[in-house]
């Protein structure tokens, strides 16, 4: 891939991994929290709960006061176990206090970046909250590789939208053309980035089949970057 400049990443799944921290997280909560639950029985509904939610807050469906309570209640409420509304609302919030307790990264993340770094300006473009996300950055040290970081929240848009692809570029003052998208989600980072005209790198975290786009490379260890850019 010639004449990159700019490389904007996508910070879940792509960098952080957000599974491992994410279920770290609910261990510490829920034991703290002397909630009488099998944690990953837990974790096995809540995953599927959770990412129902995230799609529709990508959509403007739901309130991201919302999307925090209810694939919470929801989740209690699938497994039979018996949580108040109150406890509910402090579970939510403990869970965004010390999610960034836990900074394990993507295998091969930090080879990359320490690699790319030098030879490139590089970029977030994230559709988390943010304030967790830049506790995020911060605390497992990746803030110091990222030039600028675009959080949806902090822009009023969320992947896909052209809009926040195209903030993230003026932010870095970047040129599309030089310019490419590396992410898990192919609709959120994939299409989004390719709606301005942007490159992009599927990274299939997921292991999915994922219909392609032309001109969309896949890859499955980040490593694969080194023989592309």
């Amino acid at each position: 891939m010639k004449h990159i400049n700019h490389i904007f990443w996508d910070l879940d799944h792509t960098l952080w991994d957000f599974d491992r921290n994410s279920d770290l997280t609910f261990f510490k909560i829920l034991n703290k929290n002397t909630i009488k639950v099998d944690v990953s029985l837990f974790l096995k509904t809540y995953h599927p709960i959770n990412r129902k939610y995230w799609e529709l807050y990508r959509l403007n469906k739901v309130s991201k006061s919302h999307l925090r309570f209810y694939r919470l209640s929801d989740t209690f409420k699938e497994l039979g176990v018996d949580v108040s509304d109150d406890l509910v609302n402090k579970l939510s919030i403990d869970y965004i206090n010390h999610l960034s307790d836990f900074n394990y990264l993507i295998p091969n993340a930090l080879t990359i970046l320490e690699k790319f770094h030098l030879n490139y300006d590089m970029h977030i473009i994230t559709n988390g909250f943010k304030e967790v996300q830049r506790k995020k950055l911060e605390k497992s040290g990746l803030s110091k590789y990222f030039k600028t970081i675009t959080i949806s929240e902090d822009v009023g848009f969320k992947k896909p939208s052209k809009e926040i692809f195209l903030q993230a570029v003026a932010r870095a003052n970047a040129i599309i053309e030089n310019s490419v998208m590396i992410g898990d989600n192919f609709n959120a980072d994939i299409i989004g980035a390719k709606s301005i005209g942007m490159k992009a790198i599927y990274y299939n975290f997921h292991k999915t089949k994922e219909h392609q786009l032309g001109g969309v490379l896949k890859i499955n260890d980040l490593l694969e970057l080194k023989d592309i850019l």
